[in-house]
């Protein structure tokens, strides 16, 4: 983790005040004003923080994860050692889904896998091309970037999204890719511009709506695709466990049902965030911060990774629900934070 990171959070947490009133953009809370928290498996999400607290740089998150080495009573750890954070006031938060794709691919372009997956152009650092440039000028074709082909232009648009997948080889075997890098580009909704545009209402929208309509509409499909600008290159990864998940921004497995992809500049990367999720399937569990993403941006805003394969992704393009996040803090790090507490 960068250093001076309650410079960093304090930081944050000014831009996000609001003139005029008197409502705290941080707040320490108590476990009881955590819904569901005694009922959940603190145990599960001890091991979870396990697998990332040893890359974090701070003294505070150091020593909390030298402890948690020893640790039997997992709810017990947490509540003697951490403080609940609520950032961002009252303001709601927004929780949406991701997951690890499968797709089918190869090495070599064939007449059915035809649609690259290209890792990071040397030249790129920082701003570059926008999504439709790369594309339609061909800028990354015949320079060697090819890390394998698929047969689905818009699998491609999904998993620059999601950011990392599995690739299961004509060739026999797989490969796991993960995120390599990115053109600068702020990420746009493509679902946002279908409403926009009249296709469909928003309670219409979701990921499987986007690949059918892009699907019988290839024209007008890779026009609305190319409204996002974004544009994410790849790398292949190892993973020795060919159970454990993909890679997450921590450079670590991430877990279903466990990980939280979220915005780094309000919430620490491998710190516990609590959520209370509602809509139709609602969640009450401790989540690690463990992975970022370009869609994710606010102190009440997070991704929950659902796992890999298509069960998992129709899973998470169901979700976009209202709720609440609360980041779990080192006492002295959530003091040094509220200090009038």
């Amino acid at each position: 983790m960068r250093a001076g990171l309650t410079a960093l959070l304090l930081a944050a947490i000014l831009t996000i005040a609001m003139p005029g009133t008197a409502e705290p953009t941080a707040r320490i809370l108590s476990f009881g004003d955590l819904r569901g928290w005694a009922d959940d498996d603190h145990g599960e999400a001890l091991d979870v923080f396990l697998n990332t607290c040893p890359d974090l740089a701070d003294s505070e998150w150091q020593s909390l994860c030298a402890l948690a080495q020893s640790q039997t009573n997992a709810r017990a750890f947490f509540e003697l050692f951490f403080r609940p954070v609520l950032i961002g006031g009252e303001a709601t938060a927004l929780f949406t889904g991701y997951f690890e794709p499968e797709l089918d691919g190869s090495r070599q372009r064939t007449a059915r896998f035809r649609y690259p997956l290209y890792r990071l152009p040397p030249e790129v650092d920082g701003l570059w091309f926008t999504r439709a440039e790369i594309e339609e000028r061909g800028l990354l074709e015949g320079r060697g970037l090819e890390i394998a082909w698929v047969d689905d232009p818009v699998d491609v648009f999904f998993l620059q999204i999601q950011g990392s997948g599995r690739i299961n080889l004509a060739e026999g075997g797989y490969l796991r890719v993960g995120y390599g890098g990115r053109n600068g580009h702020e990420y746009r909704s493509v679902g946002q511009e279908m409403v926009r545009r009249g296709i469909y209402q928003p309670h219409q929208v979701s990921a499987q709506v986007i690949r059918s309509w892009v699907d019988r509409n290839p024209i007008e499909g890779a026009d609305l695709l190319r409204h996002n600008p974004s544009y994410v290159f790849f790398r292949e990864v190892q993973i020795r466990n060919t159970e454990d998940g993909p890679l997450g921004a921590m450079n670590r497995s991430i877990t279903a049902h466990r990980t939280i992809a979220v915005d780094p500049d309000f919430t620490p990367l491998g710190a516990p965030v609590w959520i209370e999720k509602g809509g139709e399937d609602p969640i009450r569990r401790l989540m690690i911060a463990q992975d970022t993403g370009s869609a994710i941006r606010g102190a009440q805003r997070a991704d929950i990774f659902y796992g890999s394969g298509d069960a998992a992704g129709r899973q998470a393009g169901r979700i976009r629900d209202p709720g609440r996040m609360v980041v779990l803090l080192p006492i002295e790090l959530a003091h040094r934070l509220v200090p009038d507490v």
